[in-house]
């Protein structure tokens, strides 16, 4: 047996609309062989979410594991930081924002 490391990541959760699961965007950056100029890419990893704990918007660290469905093979270990949830829903605003008048032109 192979004593290496597991792969470790952070990034941002983009979605947790499924069960005990959640997408996981992380940034990195390459090189372009030719011209040298840093590209910014962004891949998307399916991780598994046990207790739901994480939510959209949040930065968590996650960890290669074992084959847990098709597309499953990381793991969400902890929550770094929480996401920026205002706590205030749209149709809360809505009714109390008062357009301005806008003047009709008369042509």
């Amino acid at each position: 047996m192979s004593g290496g490391k597991r792969k470790v990541r952070i990034g941002q959760v983009v979605s947790d609309k499924m069960n005990k699961t959640v997408v996981v965007a992380v940034a990195w950056q390459q090189r372009h062989p030719l011209y040298r100029k840093s590209i910014r890419r962004i891949t998307r990893f399916s991780a598994h979410n046990e207790n739901v704990v994480c939510k959209a918007g949040d930065r968590v660290r996650i960890e290669e594991t074992r084959p847990l469905s098709k597309t499953k093979r990381w793991r969400v270990i902890e929550v770094l930081r929480r996401g920026d949830d205002l706590g205030v829903k749209p149709l809360e605003i809505a009714p109390t924002y008062i357009a301005p008048s806008v003047p009709k032109l008369t042509g």
